[in-house]
């Protein structure tokens, strides 16, 4: 039975590199090289978490925050046990 997972996400636009960290807090920080044009972030944003948490790209969506930094995330899996694992192993920003 499929199990909906909420991360809190504050993205980054026109970084010099892609990559997903986890705060202390437990929020995730995304850096995407894309920039906030014609949503080109949010849809970086999704393939980074997708590819990260090893999912379908249909199973990633954005709740809230669109338009800011600021996004809650919806993840749709079966295995919640492995989307934790996957984002526990993500290191801290530094």
């Amino acid at each position: 039975m499929p199990t909906t997972i909420r991360l809190c996400v504050r993205a980054t636009p026109r970084a010099q590199s892609t990559d997903l960290r986890r705060l202390p807090d437990g929020s995730l920080a995304a850096r995407v090289a894309a920039p906030r044009l014609d949503g080109r972030t949010n849809r970086a944003l999704i393939d980074l978490l997708a590819e990260t948490l090893d999912l379908r790209r249909r199973d990633v969506s954005i709740e809230g925050g669109t338009y800011a930094r600021d996004k809650r995330i919806a993840v749709t899996t079966d295995n919640p046990s492995a989307v934790q694992a996957a984002i526990s192993r993500l290191g801290a920003p530094g």
